[in-house]
């Protein structure tokens, strides 16, 4: 078990999200303690989801802008990803990505099944990520969806092969950790 003592929060910045610089003291297997600085940024829990046609063998995809892709040089910020969203405060991930699958891909899905939960960067980043799928029709489709203008949201919503999705991980052009991961259990799985 891990023991740790005299944990210190310092607020570095709180502006969209919270990055806290942790001090505390650790003790190591050998019984030594060390004292140990961490920087924490914690933004909340997310949802993901792959929606998939089994008739069709497509998946539904979003294209859209991203800082930190960008800043790491990465197809000019344009990311390829499964439907995702931050969770509300008080909110189900179930209800959170219902919700995201109308506004960003303009689907209605009554239905979701969890497949997995996970940290997508634990050193750095205290987000747990729910992961779901589910089959789309196209007489669930209630708008273009797009994203929500008030959030600053431009989406792009890309229906494609399954098969192509999967040749676009292979091929460096879908580079989303939540998407690789949808669309390998989904390979695995044999859903499509």
């Amino acid at each position: 078990m891990t023991k740790l003592k005299n944990i210190e929060h310092h607020t570095l910045s709180s502006a969209w999200a919270t990055l806290e610089r942790i001090d505390y003291d650790f003790q190591f297997k050998d019984g030594t303690w060390k004292r140990l600085s961490r920087e924490s940024y914690n933004r909340g829990n997310g949802t993901s989801i792959l929606l998939y046609n089994k008739e069709k063998q497509t998946v539904i995809l979003t294209k859209q802008f991203r800082m930190p892709a960008y800043v790491n040089n990465v197809n000019d910020g344009i990311s390829i990803e499964v439907c995702a969203g931050a969770l509300d405060k008080n909110e189900s991930p179930e209800t959170c990505i219902i919700r995201e699958v109308a506004e960003e891909v303009g689907y209605k899905v009554k239905s979701v099944k969890k497949v997995m939960e996970s940290y997508m960067s634990p050193g750095a980043v205290t987000e747990k990520m729910h992961y779901f799928i589910a089959e789309y029709l196209e007489d669930m489709k209630i708008n273009d969806g797009g994203g929500v203008e008030s959030e600053d949201e431009e989406i792009e919503v890309l229906e494609i092969p399954f098969k192509e999705a999967l040749e676009m991980v292979n091929t460096f052009k879908i580079k989303d950790a939540k998407t690789i991961v949808l669309l390998q259990y989904t390979q695995i799985n044999n859903l499509l």
